[in-house]
């Protein structure tokens, strides 16, 4: 479940940096980071005066809320009403932060989310909006939630808050020691958890009050719920001065500014144990206290409830450095669904050993050799080594202009940031160093600069006060914050990263950049806060996010890693760098020198541009023969996969216009990927071998009978690419179907030079179904179009080389040539089209065997089973090997192929128990659903997710690999129920792989069979076909037709008896009269 929102509001300072805010917003909205239905108004609200505080903030962001809600509504004022039903958000961004130019909401995590459907770096915001939206406030009613994001936050998954009866408003709690509590603030609650009173850096005594039975106290963290009811009395006040001054209407009305607090003046007016007069009185000045009245004449009916949420934890961003570098690199609490990790969306070009375990590395680029220590941490850099980063330092924003710096200088517990600052108009770059141990705030007398006394530091560069301090500033006053250390601008010369570097240098190398340093204008930390150009930040973060995912996309591609780059691909897009990874996916295509890797990065391609169309434009699946792109296609054709994919890269320019034309430039880069999958699988052509053998006479036909096949675990493991990327196991039995095996071919010498293709009904004596006449080798040129009439027989003459394609000789002159006349082919099978057995490979199986030994050659079974495979390439229907494995080799194997190139198919026969096999024969049964599956969309569907590398394709593909090794032992042991699980969990495996091929009528089937089975599972891709069943007693064939026909919306179904083919497929030449049209005698075997 994840809660709703009708309105989400981020709330920042002023200062022009509204529109980026907001940016950052619709940017989540479009990778899916605000749950499953987003809020259809997102909005980044300035406040309206510099230090309006949490409690002003609060008002002027429901304010504007309602406002927004209310013109949704149709109305033409602002009216309370609104707020009724509506569940709104406001996440307020808080203070400045010393380590983040962009905010403690934006500090980014050292955290990846391999499900999330879009790449991007995690900021607290969005943990804290995952933490919200999907546990914290799940099951809540209509309100106003609150939220800081000064905290990190952790929650359980079931937070366990009782909304029942729920009135008024809720502050929540998270459990913490005594001792934190003492810089922290803690709730007062009753027994029935009413808050009496919120204590702030309390006594020892005052904080012990606050504790439970366990010791621990409730910290306030930072969030709050108002009841609809709250919510409209709070938004009431707005127009009442002087809390009118709290919203942008009070500044564009002339009230004076106003700075409330959120948990001190607003809910602490309703906590039980406060008087009117103590609450009032405890305001700073008179206009405090009079909005303080106004509050609590307005909320305090309302009954203010504690929720302390145990297992949780907060933890404040403070201004430590050493706090900032420990919550960065300690993993969070086991409650937290962040998983913090060292590298975190970065490139790290070589020995990535040189970062030691206790470092976090997030959105970097690091290339050569970059050890960084442990207890350090290094975010937005692109940095080149060699470089070495001691322990205790937190590295920011330098860009790879930095290194040469940074090049054999020594860190060590020191602060180093780069920072986008914009002086009017003029933007620039500025570093500011500072110490691991420094406090910004206290004197300099008492405190550090560089983890050094002030005095120390002074004589070490030959600094001096009167260089960081004007003379009239009180000395009690001066601190790191108003030191004028970091260099700006220089009237000679380009500023760096050395201009601050130097500082940390012994005094002999200080003197030469102490001049340089005092001629340069500098500014302090408190006078460049406000210069900070936070859009321009977020800019170069977003780049270098950009520039490290395009390594990404070469490291995973050229190392072939099961990683899925369909999220960057959205990423990408979403945000306008889809040109720069479509150029880096054309780049690794054209020069990987590898079919393999070539075909997924055009696969990628494919992505980003279905991407690009957003949802719009038509389905992803469809035809790809433009004319268009046919010469980029005959480029891949020929082996010039450069030139190829430059050809489809021009092309593709003239389709980006439109959603339609995307689409169609998708499905052709889907196309020119089959093209080198196909030459990639072609690989295996190396493995069939083919010896000569005797010529059959004229008019003596070769005839070849095959058995069906049943995979009982391991299939789509045995699919292109699937099959030489993962590699593949398959356990497959050759059965006879109702006694006999029903696909076959025969193929006879005929005195014509032709080819005869002549398809037969159900059996070899059955009358013609479609009959074919190939005179020319123009006749044979659509063999690659498998819906061509006779396409499989063309392709089988071209595959066993009986015929040259394409040849300048004639069809009749080779014929004439090579045999003395031509050929004759019939084929036939008993089973229905889309039947799940296997049969059109295992026909292609039967065709070639025939043809082979018509025409005076001899090819093993293996090199059959590789020779189906590259027929079924060139046919263009892209299938796997487990048809054919199935088909001719006899009895129950197990073929396996690794993750590697040439494809090669290795076929281990499974010895099973004395007895066994009849045992199988009396349990299997064949039920034809009377549903016709769709292979070659599933097929289709099935490679694009593999390609995409989703997680759960790959987590399938290894799940389905090892159910087939398990499945092999059950058959070993004749283990009837373990190998009837192994069946059920193949189907789950086949439905993960291929949702949608489970037609309901075929669930209904399975659901009635289900307590008579050990297991069951739909042949081949499933979709329809034939289900097999492994029953608990034997012979069971008339009681399941009872218990099916007594099951609604079945359909026409019939039950099939099977059995295990032990002999194999058989090859006979038999005795015919030449003249004779086209039966065999099939008495007169040879």
């Amino acid at each position: 479940m994840a809660a709703e929102w009708s309105v989400l509001l981020l709330t920042c300072q002023p200062g022009g940096c509204v529109s980026a805010f907001q940016q950052e917003l619709e940017a989540r909205r479009l990778r899916g980071g605000l749950g499953p239905r987003p809020p259809p108004l997102l909005l980044a609200v300035e406040d309206p005066w510099a230090r309006l505080g949490s409690g002003g903030a609060t008002l002027n962001a429901l304010l504007v809320a309602a406002e927004h809600l209310s013109a949704r509504a149709g109305c033409t004022v602002v009216s309370s009403d609104v707020l009724r039903e509506a569940r709104i958000l406001i996440l307020h961004m808080g203070r400045d932060f010393s380590f983040d130019d962009c905010g403690r909401a934006f500090t980014c995590l050292p955290v990846e989310e391999p499900g999330a459907p879009a790449e991007a770096v995690v900021c607290n915001l969005d943990s804290l909006l995952a933490t919200m939206t999907h546990r914290l406030c799940v099951g809540s009613p209509p309100g106003v939630w609150i939220c800081s994001t000064d905290m990190l936050l952790t929650v359980p998954s079931a937070p366990g808050i009782d909304w029942d009866g729920f009135q008024g408003v809720r502050v929540i709690a998270v459990p913490g020691s005594q001792a934190y509590a003492r810089n922290h603030g803690v709730y007062l609650a009753d027994e029935q958890g009413l808050v009496r009173n919120i204590i702030y850096k309390g006594t020892e005594a005052q904080i012990q009050q606050c504790a439970g039975p366990d010791g621990t106290v409730p910290l306030v963290c930072g969030v709050v719920f108002f009841s609809s009811d709250a919510a409209e009395q709070l938004l009431a006040t707005h127009v009442i001065p002087p809390l009118d001054a709290c919203t942008y209407m009070g500044l564009d009305s002339g009230a004076p500014p106003i700075q409330l607090s959120l948990f001190f003046d607003i809910v602490l007016c309703m906590a039980g144990g406060m008087t009117e007069e103590e609450f009032v009185k405890g305001g700073g000045d008179t206009s405090v206290r009079s909005a303080r009245s106004v509050l609590w004449t307005a909320l305090r009916a309302f009954p203010l409830s504690m929720a302390c949420i145990p297992g949780a934890s907060y933890d404040y961003m403070t201004t430590s450095a050493s706090d900032h570098i420990r919550s960065l690199t300690l993993l969070p609490g086991s409650a937290s669904h962040l998983h913090f990790c060292k590298t975190a969306h970065s490139h790290v070009d070589q020995q990535p050993c040189l970062l030691e375990d206790g470092s976090s590395v997030t959105n970097c680029l690091l290339e050569g050799a970059v050890r960084l220590a442990a207890g350090s941490v290094m975010q937005h850099c692109h940095l080149q080594g060699p470089l070495e980063i001691g322990p205790g330092c937190l590295l920011s924003g330098l860009s790879a202009s930095s290194s040469p710096a940074l090049q054999g200088c020594p860190l060590r517990d020191v602060v180093l940031q780069g920072h986008h600052i914009r002086l009017r108009d003029l933007s620039c770059r500025v570093f500011t160093l500072t110490g691991r141990l420094d406090d910004w705030q206290r004197p300099a007398e008492e405190a550090t600069y560089l983890n050094m006394p002030w005095a120390e530091f002074f004589h070490r560069t030959g600094v001096r006060e009167g260089d960081l301090w004007d003379a009239e500033m009180p000395r009690s006053s001066r601190c790191l914050l108003n030191a004028r250390l970091f260099p700006v601008l220089h009237a000679c010369e380009a500023l760096g990263l050395e201009d601050v570097l130097w500082l940390l240098a012994p005094v002999a190398v200080a003197g030469e950049w102490l001049a340089r340093w005092r001629a340069a204008w500098r500014m302090s930390w408190e006078e460049l806060l406000p210069c900070l150009d936070k859009a321009a930040e977020l800019g170069a973060r977003r780049a270098l996010f950009f520039l490290q995912g395009q390594r990404k996309v070469r490291r995973v591609l050229l190392g072939r890693q099961d990683c899925s780059l369909l999220p960057l691909a959205r990423s990408a897009v979403h945000e306008g760098y889809h040109e720069a990874v479509l150029s880096t996916l054309d780049e690794v295509a054209s020069t990987a020198g590898d079919a393999g890797i070539a075909a997924r990065a055009l696969a990628c391609i494919a992505e980003v541009l279905g991407c690009m169309a957003r949802g719009e434009g038509g389905l992803r699946s469809g035809p790809a023969a433009n004319r268009e792109w046919a010469l980029a296609f005959g480029r891949l054709e020929s082996g010039d996969v450069a030139g190829g994919v430059r050809e489809l890269a021009a092309e593709r320019q003239k389709w980006m216009s439109r959603p339609a034309l995307l689409v169609r430039a998708a499905r052709h880069y889907e196309g020119a990927e089959q093209i080198l999958v196909r030459q990639a699988v072609m690989s295996s052509c190396q493995f069939v071998t083919v010896a000569q053998a005797e010529l059959p006479p004229l008019g003596c036909w070769v005839q070849v009978a095959c058995p069906a096949r049943l995979d009982l675990s391991g299939g789509w493991s045995d699919t292109p690419p699937i099959t030489y990327e993962h590699g593949g196991a398959v356990v497959d039995v050759a059965v006879l179907v109702d006694g006999c095996r029903p696909i076959g071919a025969r193929v006879r010498r005929i005195g014509e030079p032709e080819l005869r293709l002549v398809s037969l009904g159900g059996m070899p004596q059955g009358e013609a179904a479609v009959e074919l006449v190939c005179r020319e080798l123009e006749h044979l040129r659509d063999y690659c179009q498998p819906h061509a009439p006779g396409a499989l027989l063309k392709a089988a003459f071209i595959c066993t080389q009986v015929v040259q394609f394409p040849s300048q000789k004639p069809l009749q002159a080779q014929l004439m040539e090579s045999f003395g006349g031509g050929f004759e082919v019939h084929t036939w099978s008993k089973l229905p089209h889309g039947s799940g057995l296997g049969t059109s490979s295992i026909l292609a199986g039967a065709v070639m065997a025939s043809l082979y030994r018509a025409a005076g050659k001899a090819a093993s079974t293996e090199s059959l089973i590789h020779a189906v495979l590259h027929l079924e390439q060139r046919l263009t229907t892209g299938g796997g090997w487990q048809d054919q494995v199935g088909g001719l080799v006899p009895g129950i194997k197990i073929g396996r192929s690794k993750a590697q190139l040439p494809l090669r198919v290795e076929v281990e026969k499974i010895p099973v128990p004395s007895g066994f096999t009849q045992t199988l024969n009396d349990h299997l049964l064949l039920v034809y659903t009377g549903k016709t599956r769709l292979a070659r969309n599933l097929l289709q569907d099935v490679v694009r997710n593999w390609y995409a590398r989703l997680p759960s394709a790959v987590q399938n593909a290894d799940a389905l690999v090892s159910n087939a090794e398990e499945c092999a032992q059950a058959l070993r042991q004749g283990n009837l129920p373990l190998i009837g699980k192994c069946l059920d969990r193949y189907w789950q495996q086949k439905k993960c792989m291929a949702p949608g091929c489970e037609p309901l009528a075929v669930g209904r089937m399975m659901d009635a069979l289900r307590p008579y089975v050990h297991g069951q599972c739909l042949a081949g891709a499933g979709g329809g076909g034939f289900l097999y069943v492994l029953t608990k007693a034997p012979r069971q064939k008339e009681a399941l037709h009872q218990i099916l026909a007594k099951t609604q919306g079945l359909g026409n179904f019939s039950i099939h008896s099977i059995e295990v083919d032990t002999g194999g497929f058989s090859v006979e030449v038999v005795g015919c009269d030449p003249k004779d049209g086209s039966h065999p005698r099939e008495d007169v075997a040879v």
